[in-house]
């Protein structure tokens, strides 16, 4: 691992590798994954500020959302650097700057090590040592150990989702400086939709996935058995999206459209365990559903009176 992170793979560093547009280092920080993380943290901001009466100023808010920023970005380009091999064989991301050559292995590491470097005094100075430190634990564990444990476990998946659910929990943090119950309940949604919604991916690009040497569940274990465990995990998510009523930090309203969605939600999961429903037609609207049902779902707990 140490010999790649500093030897970048001369294949990929051409003549045309030598310069590269500022869209290209802003496609490096994937910049849709990073404002759904944002979007994710100014709610766990939003929800401790509300829920436990704290006072929330501009400076928490500023610092809080361009750190995570920034270490999501790191961890983005981090990520991009230690597969732009493996990015050469996939369709959806063969003209990544890396892979398409336009771009040097050793300047994504450097902008990736940058990033998440400069995010962390930003954190720690601006808001609190723990959430700081519960944003390094995300972008290391993304970074060393989801990335690498792709090529060899589709359990990947679960480990993964650990780093992907701490963005709302940062949030709580920068607020209450403790890890507390809600906090929890916030990084458990985020955990629990995430598989879901990736396990709809893996489902209409497996064949993406297995040239690119990536073992995903469903090629490990078969559709209808990924259908299942989709089902599964979407009745865990909807449970723990109701545990903010028993704390007290969400009512009535959210009650309601967290049921709403969460019957949505299933309701897509169900509707793939139908014999003869088509596989990635049926699972590209589950991925559509997913995005629907975050959003609208952190947008209910943000209008929650």
């Amino acid at each position: 691992m140490t010999q790649r992170l500093l030897e970048p793979s001369q294949s990929l560093a051409g003549p045309r590798a030598r310069t590269f547009a500022l869209a290209d280092l802003v496609q490096l920080a994937k910049p849709r994954i990073t404002f759904m993380v944002v979007v994710t943290t100014a709610g766990g901001l939003w929800l401790a500020h509300r829920a436990q009466a704290l006072p929330l100023s501009w400076v928490t808010v500023v610092c809080t959302l361009l750190g995570t920023s920034l270490i999501v970005a790191g961890a983005n380009a981090l990520n991009m650097y230690l597969e732009r091999d493996i990015d050469r064989h996939m369709d959806r991301t063969k003209t990544r700057p890396l892979p398409a050559g336009r771009m040097s292995p050793r300047v994504a590491l450097w902008f990736g090590v940058a990033m998440s470097s400069v995010s962390v005094p930003i954190l720690a100075i601006g808001v609190n040592s723990l959430t700081a430190l519960l944003a390094v634990l995300a972008n290391v564990s993304y970074v060393l150990a989801y990335t690498p444990m792709k090529q060899r476990s589709h359990h990947a998946l679960l480990v993964g989702a650990v780093p992907g659910a701490i963005p709302p929990l940062l949030g709580w943090t920068a607020v209450t400086g403790r890890i507390m119950p809600a906090g929890l309940v916030l990084f458990g949604i985020l955990f629990f939709w995430q598989v879901p919604h990736f396990l709809a991916i893996a489902l209409f690009r497996k064949g993406d996935y297995a040239r690119a040497g990536l073992v995903v569940t469903p090629n490990v274990i078969g559709d209808h058995a990924t259908r299942h465990v989709i089902v599964r995990y979407t009745l865990a998510l909807v449970a723990v999206s109701m545990l903010l009523l028993p704390l007290g930090v969400a009512h009535r309203g959210y009650g309601v459209a967290a049921g709403l969605l969460g019957a949505m939600f299933l309701g897509g999961g169900v509707a793939g365990l139908r014999r003869g429903a088509g596989t990635r037609a049926w699972a590209r609207r589950l991925f559509g559903i997913s995005i629907v049902y975050l959003v609208l779902l952190f947008a209910a707990l943000g209008l929650d009176p």
